[in-house]
């Protein structure tokens, strides 16, 4: 129902933006004003009378679909009090960011010690915090853009700093698929600059790359800690919440 009456919330901003009442909609289609408020409250239209009513605006019952998408953009950041809510229930925080990594509904209670009414529980508090739309049986869409960022000095890059860092960093970096560059020396700014869009651009390119394996089974992928050096890496404070059988791969 949330789907529906976001989808009839963008018919209503379009017959604004064409300058259409009710009265004139309910004339067009010959009902009476009253019977098509009820429909516009009740929410019950057939796909036969949105297709006539966006004929009204000249529009395809595609346009209609393309603008209810383009009104449910996609997050760059979370807000100050989306962060701290993460950060304060470490299961909620697990499974953000599971569905970050497009894990499934199944694929969270399959490999993480959650029980489906927890799962769900942190799935339509997420849904609540529009991180994700929870959609029937469980299924998942992710509202965060690929390349979103934390707030700077915000509870997650303080969550980072106190908790993961350290212990992301405790490698010699030297097993298969593991990698760590250090280097030393004097820069001009415009030499910096160049390095920090090059940084900027690698960023880009390893979201671009987390969206194309998206689709890939759970098992071709690994986790993967990225600071300009890379090892595969399972959050420390998620540990004990990793099914026995997962432990050790």
């Amino acid at each position: 129902m949330a789907q529906t009456a976001e989808l009839v919330k963008t018919l209503k901003a379009a017959l604004k933006s064409n300058n259409l009442t009710y009265a004139d909609v309910a004339r067009q289609l010959k009902m009476s004003e009253a019977n098509m408020k009820r429909l516009f409250v009740s929410k019950r239209f057939t796909l036969q009378r949105l297709e006539e009513i966006c004929q009204l605006m000249q529009m395809e019952l595609t346009d209609l679909f393309q603008l209810y998408q383009e009104s449910r953009q996609r997050i760059s950041h979370l807000t100050l009090e989306q962060e701290k809510e993460l950060v304060k229930d470490e299961k909620l925080l697990l499974v953000a960011v599971s569905v970050r990594n497009h894990l499934t509904f199944k694929d969270i209670i399959s490999n993480y010690l959650l029980s489906e009414i927890e799962c769900i529980r942190c799935l339509a508090k997420l849904d609540k915090l529009m991180i994700i739309d929870l959609l029937p049986n469980n299924r998942i869409k992710l509202r965060i853009d690929e390349d979103f960022h934390w707030i700077e000095n915000g509870p997650i890059e303080n969550f980072f700093e106190q908790k993961i860092q350290k212990h992301f960093l405790k490698s010699g970096f030297r097993a298969e698929l593991e990698h760590r560059r250090f280097m030393f020396g004097l820069l001009s700014d415009s030499s910096i600059r160049v390095l920090l869009k090059k940084m900027h651009n690698l960023t880009k390119e390893f979201a671009d790359l987390h969206r194309q394996d998206a689709h890939l089974p759970l098992e071709k992928r690994h986790n993967i800690g990225f600071i300009m050096a890379m090892r595969p890496w399972e959050f420390e404070v998620f540990e004990p919440l990793i099914r026995s059988k997962h432990k050790g791969k």
